[in-house]
């Protein structure tokens, strides 16, 4: 969303520079001092403004005024970017002649910005950041008005005064001002409202804003999917949010095991019931809480795998004597890894792998998730996750539930397609799955389930008042017996997809839950079309909580950067089109048009295609992304520079060659891609981010050469066209943006590149001719 609505404000300027040219032109150093100026204040400007606009996503359905909410803080946030386009463009205009180099500079720069933003995050609370691209923009102004004021120095002085003074007020004001508004329906904020409430500690980094809470008068219980049969204490705990959600607890504990007592009440403790356990992996350890589980039922040697350092130093250093120093104790390994880049590194097998709980309870159940890549749930992962257990060993997947039920069906048909792929010929006879008032455990084992296991799964439900739902052998008396639900959902669902017309099953439900892949790695995505009429109707009927309110908000966004894009880029664009230098009747400049527009959608569904994919790789959606446009940029501004020279031999077959070489090389990755991420994961951290720093390089290399080319072919033949081409090419990329996630996530990454690369052949047959338009 963000991409598309600095896209937005690209586009816009293109307009406002197309049609104001010359004006423009006359006053070309006032013009781009000015920019230059309002580029710098609009930012935190703009941020302070929209963080005003009571925007709540999940109002949009029922209450039309978000919608324009939405709008508006559309409209407020394109200034910044509006400002520092009509830089560019002003730039392309007044020097033409240089258009290839300027185009190169500001790839270079934006990439140099992508990797230095990620250093800033580490050092700066965000809103702070404001700050420091403020000056950046100051001391830019300071270097340009020394260049466009050669001959005039008292001008110089003046405006550098200006600048000087705007750079001396941010840094006395703004720190007292940017503050986050974070929204009222966020965790945080629902807690602090509790009397003796306080904020403990406060991290930044690229992974999240990390808020520890205390809470005197209310003490925190957090013990998601605790037996209502219980009556163990939950010990002294304090609350650890990240971006002011998805809430965990870090547990005060004194070395005594019996305090971990109430741990063993929750579904996750299973597989510790089914036999001893010696040698186990977390994923995700968190705060703790499942490390605690594992130490409460002595096992042996725990290898846990947390990505956030930030977390790790919290249970480790800042409040080790609280957890009893649970961290570094010596059965103990902690690995700051992502999950399947751990276990593509090393051939270790576990008698447990475990995956708990790994997001909030109240963001899974709106669909906040919905539009997150997500590889821990796909069938290679589930695949890899088998490969890494003992013989005998359990695989263990804790969900919470939702009805109706999304989560559990999606998961168990990725697990079983992963058995099947594994050569398993009867998934069922290695799964079990039970559920509790508010979580579900699924256990698939690498062997078969025996009557001994089957004896032990009875009693821990029956002793902790937890629902059996499938088993090898289960009977339809067996199940929804404590936890009672109208209908035996869970345990239908089992049952169909473990049997012959699972197929059918799964095309018949009322939410998506095809299996998760790699290529379409959206396991949160439960939404379908056709069950939105549906679902509308029940509406005043408390039917919102079937909506997957992420997608929809995409949805939203995608309506909104089209009539937005449409109003405020295309419609000036054709209704001044003989001010643009265009003759009545001439339909030449349609060739423009097909190209540029085609060249936006294309870079950017390569581009965020390979950042959906690169998660995978790199781990986080913010190191994937700033890796990804980083190199894009880099490598494309190279591209820029070099088409500089193919210019100059306008020969079909030199045209041609970065059209060529962009479609060889994504369905290259596209079609190995598999592979590619499995070699990359065995790597180190350098070598995963040198290895696709490599692979991204030639393919943006050569998509930095269509967009320059095509705009120095324009400026020999008709130069007013290109802020008109400007526009045009950022219209199509403010839609490209959101577009390409709703396409990645209804029909996969490789149909998305597919279609990228046709979109660049067909631009290819409309490069601007050389004569006159």
């Amino acid at each position: 969303m963000i991409i598309s609505l600095a896209l937005l404000g690209y586009g816009i300027s293109g307009v406002f520079l197309a049609l104001n040219r010359q004006r423009l032109k006359h006053h070309f150093p006032i013009v781009i001092l000015t920019n230059l100026l309002l580029f710098g204040i609009a930012m935190p400007a703009c941020f302070l403004l929209a963080q005003q606009v009571p925007f709540n996503p999940a109002e949009i359905l029922w209450n039309p005024m978000q919608l324009l909410y939405l709008f508006a803080i559309y409209l407020v946030l394109i200034l910044p970017f509006f400002f520092a386009a009509n830089v560019i463009g002003l730039s392309f205009y007044q020097y033409k002649e240089y258009v290839s180099s300027i185009y190169a500079a500001d790839l270079l720069g934006a990439g140099v910005g992508s990797v230095a933003i990620i250093l800033l995050l580490f050092i700066f609370f965000p809103e702070n950041i404001l700050i420091v691209l403020l000056l950046l923009v100051m001391l830019a102004a300071l270097i340009v008005s020394t260049r466009v004021f050669k001959k005039n120095r008292i001008n110089t002085i003046k405006w550098n005064s200006v600048f000087i003074i705007v750079a001396i007020t941010t840094i006395f004001l703004l720190p007292n001002l940017a503050t986050l508004a974070i929204s009222q329906y966020k965790s945080l904020n629902q807690l602090l409202t509790i009397p003796a409430t306080k904020i403990l500690d406060q991290k930044s980094s690229p992974l999240g804003f990390i808020t520890v809470v205390e809470s005197v008068a209310m003490p925190l219980r957090h013990a998601p999917g605790l037996s209502i049969n219980t009556d163990a204490e939950v010990p002294e705990q304090l609350a650890v949010f990240t971006d002011a959600d998805n809430m965990s607890a870090i547990t005060y504990f004194d070395g005594n095991p019996e305090s971990l007592g109430y741990l063993d009440q929750t579904t996750s403790a299973l597989p510790y019931h089914l036999k001893s356990l010696s040698d186990i992996l977390i994923m995700g350890s968190g705060t703790g809480s499942d490390i605690l589980q594992a130490y409460f039922h002595n096992t042996e040697h725990i290898d846990a795998i947390e990505l956030n350092p930030q977390i790790i130093d919290l249970i480790e250093d800042q409040y080790s004597e609280f957890t009893g120093g649970i961290y570094s104790s010596s059965d103990i390994n902690i690995h700051q890894q992502e999950a399947r880049a751990y276990l593509s590194s090393n051939d270790k097998e576990y008698d447990l792998i475990s995956i708990s709980l790994m997001d909030a309870f109240g963001a899974s159940a709106a669909g906040l998730y919905s539009m997150a890549e997500n590889y821990l749930y796909t069938e290679q992962a589930i695949q890899q996750y088998l490969q890494h257990l003992s013989p005998n060993g359990y695989l263990s997947l804790t969900r919470w539930i939702k009805l109706p039920p999304r989560d559990m069906p999606k998961l168990l048909a990725t697990v079983i397609n992963a058995l099947k792929k594994e050569n398993i010929a009867q998934p069922k006879q290695q799964i079990i799955v039970i559920r509790s008032w508010q979580t579900s455990t699924l256990i698939v084992k690498n062997g078969q389930i025996t009557v001994d296991e089957i004896t032990h799964l009875k009693q821990f439900c029956n002793d902790r008042n937890f629902d059996l739902v499938f088993y090898p052998g289960i009977t339809k008396q067996e199940v929804n017996q404590f936890n009672i639900l109208q209908h035996a959902y869970f345990y239908q669902a089992a049952e169909a997809l473990l049997g012959e017309q699972s197929e059918a099953f799964i095309d018949g439900y009322k939410f998506n839950i095809t299996p998760a892949t790699d290529d379409r790695p959206y396991f949160f995505q439960f939404f379908k079309w056709q069950t939105l009429p549906e679902i509308i109707s029940l509406l005043d009927r408390g039917g919102l909580f079937l909506l997957e309110s992420g997608y929809l908000l995409l949805i939203a966004a995608l309506f909104q950067a089209i009539v937005a894009s449409l109003l405020l880029i295309a419609l000036p664009l054709w209704l001044w089109k003989s001010k643009l230098g265009i003759q009545s009747g001439n339909q030449n400049y349609r060739r423009v048009m097909v190209y540029f527009f085609c060249l936006g959608l294309a870079f950017l569904f390569i581009e965020i295609a390979f950042i959906q994919k690169f998660i995978l790789i790199l781990h986080h959606p913010l190191y994937a992304i700033t890796t990804v446009i980083c190199a894009f940029l880099l490598a494309a501004g190279g591209g820029s520079y070099v088409s500089k020279q193919l210019s100059n031999y306008p020969h079909k077959t030199i045209i041609l060659l970065p059209f060529v070489m962009i479609s060889l090389l994504s369905i290259s990755y596209s079609l190995n891609f598999d592979q590619i991420s499995s070699f990359l994961l065995s790597k180190g951290d350098i070598g995963r981010y040198l290895g696709s720093v490599l692979l991204i390089a030639p393919l943006g290399f050569f998509m930095g050469m269509p967009f320059p080319m095509a705009l120095a072919q324009l400026s020999k033949t008709m130069p007013e066209l290109i802020p008109w081409a400007w526009g045009i090419n950022g219209l199509a990329s403010v839609i490209s943006a959101i577009l390409a996630t709703l396409i990645a996530m209804q029909f996969g990454f490789s149909v998305l590149i597919m279609l990228a690369v046709a979109l660049y052949l067909i631009a290819a047959m409309y490069f601007p001719e050389s004569q006159t338009i």
